[in-house]
């Protein structure tokens, strides 16, 4: 089997990593992969030749055994090519010359330093910096903090929590549609959502 091949100096893994997508399955015979991108908006796998990676999670759907997401991955891979391809995303690496090689990839967890993504539009926000904001409401009531959100379509739903609860019970969530009606302002400077939101809600 191949092994993706490391710069002489590996760039030390960056300090604002976002996970943005996995490697999802060999794309023909010569070393392509597929990518799973968690965005619509893939300019960030784009923007990089290195992508910074972790190793698939053992129970994960589609990861043989926990053996194979335990193999040996270099930190960092570099990128040969990467374009779209119909509805999806490939890419070749340098050192994964076949499909074995490719294969062996599969499930991997790839990550970009967050400077990479691009300059959001106005009133635009990418999930994971409203992950971990606190919530209040005009009166000025703490509601709790962004742990997820859901995506629903038309809209998507912020996923709010106490503080320091990441696994809440039905009854300790509340979920606040992210749509202007309801969400007055988003500081990420004050790390701070104000919605029209009651506690009783």
């Amino acid at each position: 089997m191949n092994t993706p091949a490391l710069d002489a100096l590996t760039p030390a893994w960056p300090e604002d990593a976002v996970e943005v997508g996995r490697i999802h399955e060999a794309w023909g015979v010569k070393g392509w992969v597929r990518i799973q991108s968690y965005s619509s908006d893939a300019e960030a796998l784009f923007a990089s030749r290195r992508w910074f990676v972790k190793p698939p999670e053992a129970n994960r759907p589609g990861v043989a055994s926990a053996a194979a997401a335990a193999r040996p991955l270099p930190p960092v891979l570099k990128i040969l090519a990467v374009r779209e391809h119909g509805d999806g995303i490939v890419a070749q690496l340098e050192g994964v010359a076949d499909r074995n090689g490719a294969e062996a990839l599969r499930g991997v967890r790839i990550f970009v330093s967050r400077a990479l993504f691009p300059k959001p539009e106005n009133d635009e926000f990418y999930w994971v910096d409203l992950i971990g904001l606190d919530v209040v409401n005009r009166e000025g009531a703490a509601l709790g903090r962004v742990i997820g959100l859901i995506e629903t379509g038309p809209h998507s739903v912020l996923r709010i929590a106490p503080v320091g609860v990441e696994t809440p019970k039905p009854d300790e969530e509340r979920l606040v549609p992210f749509v202007s009606a309801y969400v007055d302002a988003v500081d990420l400077e004050a790390r701070r959502i104000t919605v029209d939101w009651g506690l009783d809600f």
